[in-house]
C-alpha cells in the first residue's frame, strides 16, 4: 500500500473509531440526560401512548387515563376529585411535564421501571400493550375529605400523620386546582390562568409553604425546657416575672389579655399560652439549645415524603430574636407537615417517625415490587418528658384554649396558635392548631392545621376558633377507621 493510500486509510479508521466512541458515549453516558431532556418530544409521546398506572387511596384509584383524538398523544391523565387530591398526586401533563408523585414515580406509572421488566417481557410475548404499575398511598380518604371540606373556601392547609409509623393520612391545601384541566395538549390557557392566580392554587401549602408557627411552637420550647433540665416538674412555678423585658432591650414582651402568667408553671403557661413564660424559657436556654431541640423535631432540614417538603427554619439568632423565636415569631418558620411532626413525636412518647405517603409500588399483575418500611427519624425527647408534655397538652384541650377539639370518650392533646404577620403585625393573624388523639393502642393520628387569613373580625381569629374544629373532624375521621 503506497503512502498516500495508507494515510487515507488511517484517517478513515480514526473517523470510524471517533464515530464509535461518540455513538457509545451517547448511548451509555448521555442516554438518560437525552431521554429526560425537556425538548425530547419522543419521551412525552411514549409516556402517553398507553394508559398510565394509577395512584391508589384506600384501595380505590384517584387517577385514570382517557383516550384522546390527538395525533401524538393517545391517552391523557384524568383525576377523580382532583382538587381534593392535587396536593398528593400532583399533575401529569402532555405539555407541562409532571410533579409530585406523578413525577417521582413516573417510571412505575409508565411501566418503564426496571423492576417491571418481567411484565414488559410477558406483554411483548403475548402481544399485549405495555402497562404501568400502581402507586399505593398511605392516605385516608375520610380524613382527607374532612380536611378539605373543613378548609372550604379558606386559604390554608392540613397535614395529618399516624405517629406510630409516620404514615401521612391527610394532606390538604386550599385553594386548590383540578389537575385534569392541565393534563391535555390544548390546556395552555388553563395553565397560564393557574400560574397567574394571585391565590396560588398550585402551591402545596402543606409541604411547600412555611409560616410563623406562633404559639404552637411553645410545645417545642416546653420540650427544650424539659430535655435540657431547665424545669423538670410541669406543675412547679417557673421564674417568669411580669413584666418581662426582652434581653438586651427595654421592650416588655406582652401576653394576650389578663391571664395568670406571672411565675406560671409550664402547664398553666401552655394552657393560657403565656408569651412571657416561653419567651423567657427560650432566652434562659439560649439559641444553641433551642436550635438543637428544634432540629431533633425536624427543623432546618428537608423532609422527603417522597415529595420533598421545604425545610422549616429555627434561626441562628441574637438574644432578643431567639426569645421571640421561642414563642413562634421572629424568623421562626414551619410547614404544616413540620408542626404535625411535632405533635406526632409528643404523642408517640418522644419518638419521631419519618413521614411518608407511598406505602407500596405494585406491578400490573398486582405483585408488590416495593414496600416502604417505617423508619425512626429521631428522638426529640425522652418517653418520660413526652408523657409530661402530653399531660399539659391535654390540659389545653380540657380547660384551655383548645376546648373546641374535645372528642367524647377520647383523650386529645393540642395547642392553639395565632401567628402575627404583615408590617407592624397589620395583617390578620394566621390561625394554627396542632393536636393528637389517643386510644388504648397509642395515638393513631396527629394533625396540624393552619389558616392564612379570614374575613372574621381580628379579635375572633384564633387557632382555637378556626383551626381546632378542622383538626377535630380529621381526628374523628381517622378514629372511625381505627374501630
Amino acid at each position: 500500500m503506497n503512502k498516500p493510500v495508507r494515510r487515507i486509510a488511517i484517517f478513515c479508521g480514526l473517523l470510524i473509531l471517533a464515530l464509535m466512541i461518540r455513538d457509545n458515549w451517547i448511548q451509555f453516558v448521555q442516554a438518560e440526560d437525552l431521554k429526560s431532556n425537556k425538548h425530547n418530544r419522543r419521551v412525552t409521546i411514549a409516556r402517553y401512548s398507553q394508559p398510565r398506572g394509577n395512584i391508589i387511596v384506600d384501595g380505590q384509584a384517584v387517577t385514570g387515563s382517557q383516550e384522546t383524538n390527538g395525533i401524538d398523544f393517545k391517552y391523557k391523565r384524568t383525576y377523580k376529585n382532583g382538587e381534593m387530591w392535587a396536593p398528593v398526586t400532583g399533575y401529569s401533563s402532555q405539555v407541562f411535564d409532571a410533579n409530585q408523585i406523578e413525577k417521582l414515580e413516573d417510571k412505575v406509572l409508565t411501566g418503564d421501571d426496571d423492576r417491571l421488566f418481567f411484565n414488559r417481557t410477558v406483554d411483548m410475548i403475548t402481544g399485549k400493550g405495555k402497562k404501568g404499575g400502581d402507586v399505593i398511598t398511605t392516605l385516608n380518604t375520610k380524613a382527607q375529605e374532612a380536611a378539605f371540606k373543613g378548609l372550604g373556601d379558606k386559604k390554608g392547609a392540613v397535614a395529618a400523620l399516624d405517629p406510630r409509623t409516620g404514615k401521612i393520612l391527610a394532606l390538604a391545601s386550599t385553594p386548590s386546582y383540578d389537575p385534569s384541566k392541565i393534563a391535555g395538549a390544548q390546556d395552555e390557557k388553563a395553565w397560564k390562568d393557574l400560574n397567574s392566580d394571585k391565590n396560588q392554587p398550585m402551591l402545596n401549602r402543606a409541604l411547600k409553604q412555611t409560616y410563623p408557627p406562633g404559639s404552637t411552637f411553645k410545645v417545642v420550647t416546653a420540650a427544650a425546657a424539659l430535655e435540657h433540665g431547665l424545669y423538670s416538674n410541669v406543675d412547679s412555678k417557673t421564674d417568669s416575672p411580669l413584666p418581662w423585658i426582652l434581653p438586651d432591650t427595654r421592650v416588655a414582651l406582652e401576653n394576650e389579655g389578663n391571664i395568670p402568667c406571672k411565675d406560671a408553671s409550664l402547664r398553666v403557661a401552655l394552657q393560657y399560652s403565656c408569651n412571657t413564660v416561653f419567651g423567657k424559657v427560650s432566652a434562659d436556654l439560649g439559641n444553641k439549645k433551642m436550635m438543637e431541640t428544634a432540629e431533633k423535631f425536624g427543623f432546618n432540614k428537608p423532609v422527603d415524603t417522597p415529595v420533598r417538603a421545604v425545610p422549616s427554619v429555627y434561626p441562628k439568632d441574637n438574644r432578643p430574636q431567639n426569645a421571640m423565636a421561642g414563642i413562634g415569631q421572629a424568623s421562626n418558620r414551619a410547614t404544616p407537615l413540620q408542626m404535625a411532626m411535632v405533635a406526632a413525636a409528643v404523642a408517640n412518647n418522644g419518638k419521631l417517625m419519618e413521614p411518608y405517603m407511598v406505602d407500596k409500588l405494585r406491578a400490573p399483575n398486582l405483585n408488590v415490587i416495593e414496600t416502604h418500611q417505617p423508619k425512626q427519624m429521631s428522638q426529640p425527647l425522652s418517653s418520660e418528658n413526652a408523657q409530661k408534655l402530653q399531660s399539659i397538652m391535654e390540659t389545653v384541650v380540657k380547660e384551655g384554649t383548645g376546648t373546641a377539639a374535645q372528642i367524647k370518650d377520647v383523650t386529645v392533646g393540642g395547642k392553639t396558635g395565632t401567628a402575627q404577620h404583615g408590617v407592624d403585625n397589620s395583617g390578620n393573624p394566621y390561625a394554627w392548631f396542632i393536636s393528637y388523639a389517643k386510644t388504648g393502642d397509642g395515638s393513631p393520628v396527629a394533625v396540624a392545621v393552619v389558616i392564612e387569613g379570614s374575613e372574621t373580625v381580628r379579635d375572633d381569629i384564633a387557632g382555637g376558633k378556626l383551626a381546632a374544629p378542622i383538626a377535630k373532624s380529621v381526628m374523628q375521621a381517622v378514629l372511625a377507621t381505627e374501630k
